[in-house]
């Protein structure tokens, strides 16, 4: 059903984005350094939720579209991969303008306890767009259109996006207070993650705007 190549592809590169550092495991972060570790559970089980409603909307969107027309799956792929290129571009420029300064900021602040660490992981989740048009981005390079069952292997390389992501989130939990004063102390690990970042994506973006399929 998925060309056997491009899974490994993407699940290479779902592993590299999933275990650099983004505002979804900066958030998560955050929460366990505030309130501990289960805390820092919750809030990575609420960011999973919020992703997987992404995964189902663009698979309900994207698959309606990507089956009735073959036009409309290459303007999906061609324009997915330019806006890789793109926030491959912005990482590192930002990088860049991060390096230049005297110091980092730190970890964002965390706010709306009361609605505790689940809903607000959630919310953060769902009402990131960045989150949404990433999937819409991503995703779509890998699905096999003549394979036919769009929505099926959308919906599984979504989840499968989704659950290497709460993993290196956990991950970062576990590890929340040497990982935590890293982060906030050394501004070369973030400029060399976020360049690291910035050319996986595009590299990736390249790859699959010139691939075959």
């Amino acid at each position: 059903m998925i060309d056997t190549a491009k899974f490994f592809v993407f699940l290479s590169a779902a592993l590299l984005l999933a275990i650099a550092p983004g505002p979804g495991m900066l958030y998560v972060l955050a929460r366990s350094l505030a309130g501990g570790k289960r805390e820092g559970v919750i809030s990575a089980l609420g960011t999973c939720v919020g992703g997987m409603v992404h995964v189902f909307a663009a698979a309900a969107g994207v698959s309606i579209l990507l089956a009735k027309s073959a036009t409309a799956f290459a303007t999906v792929k061609y324009a997915g991969a330019a806006y890789l290129c793109f926030l491959g571009i912005r990482m590192i420029v930002e990088a860049r303008r991060e390096a230049g300064q005297n110091r980092y900021e730190g970890l964002p602040e965390v706010a709306l306890r009361r609605r505790g660490p689940f809903w607000q992981g959630v919310t953060t989740e769902v009402l990131n767009p960045k989150t949404a048009l990433f999937f819409l981005s991503f995703i779509p390079q890998f699905v096999n259109r003549e394979s036919g069952h769009i929505f099926i292997q959308f919906l599984l390389l979504g989840s499968l996006s989704v659950a290497l992501n709460t993993s290196a989130d956990l991950l970062v939990t576990a590890l929340a207070g040497p990982l935590g004063n890293r982060i906030r102390s050394s501004v070369t690990f973030r400029h060399r993650q976020r360049t690291a970042t910035g050319m996986i994506m595009i590299g990736l973006g390249t790859y699959l705007a010139t691939s075959e399929k």
